[in-house]
């Protein structure tokens, strides 16, 4: 109990202080899952919104795909996502494997179900007459677009922010993928799972404290704009 005590004084000291190594950690954690979470959301959305309006043949197949996608394992999607940057992959001769483009690559795959199937959710929620109308009124399928999804607005940024969740704390794709390198592709879950190990708790709960901070802040703000969300619709 007392080494757990001095161990969270000095991960205290350590975030407070600015030490330059644990605030480079943090830095690409967010660097590389906010970079993961802007491509992934315009093409998802896109998609969620495909699948709820139009109606096309294995339109049910693809809505239970990526349902489906949902349940599947961080550490699968990493595997996967390594199966084809590694040099005998299809690819390999890019040479992304164990860099952060990597990292943003599985971290993508990861998220990119969870707004499909959050989005599909709020847009099958949304009054579909916003759609009609605005066609309706002449107004571009563009337009008819932007106009739904600001009817839905609070629903989509809380699939945005349940995305980000899901991948800023993933460990299982980040290690696979980026190799843990110091200063290039160590986030914060592998470099919590890696002073853990060698028996240094300080820097690890220095993280998890960003992380349980960050935590809190993320379903504060999602309890806020589904909340938002009811009250529109």
């Amino acid at each position: 109990m007392e080494h757990l005590f001095s161990a969270t004084q000095t991960a205290l000291g350590l975030l407070v202080s600015g030490n330059a190594e644990l605030w480079a950690i943090i830095g690409i954690s967010f660097r590389v899952s906010t970079t993961a979470i802007l491509i992934a959301v315009l093409p998802a959305v896109l998609t969620a919104f495909v699948l709820s309006y139009a109606r096309f043949t294995g339109r049910r197949l693809l809505i239970s795909l990526f349902n489906t996608l949902l349940s599947i394992p961080a550490v699968v999607i990493g595997l996967s996502c390594y199966v084809l940057l590694s040099r005998q992959g299809p690819l390999g001769d890019l040479h992304l494997l164990f860099t952060q483009t990597a990292m943003v690559i599985g971290q993508v795959a990861l998220c990119f179900p969870m707004l499909v199937a959050m989005g599909h959710s709020t847009f099958q929620a949304a009054d579909k007459r916003a759609w009609e109308t605005a066609r309706t009124l002449g107004a571009s399928p563009l337009y008819a677009l932007l106009t739904v999804m600001h009817e839905v607005r609070f629903g989509l940024i809380a699939a945005l922010l349940a995305g980000f969740g899901r991948i800023i704390a993933e460990v299982g794709a980040s290690m696979m993928l980026g190799g843990n390198i110091l200063h290039y592709t160590r986030n914060i879950p592998t470099a919590i799972a890696l002073e853990t190990s060698k028996g240094e708790f300080a820097q690890g709960i220095a993280l998890g404290m960003v992380l349980l901070v960050m935590a809190f802040v993320l379903n504060s703000s999602l309890h806020y704009f589904q909340g938002k969300g009811q009250i529109v619709g």
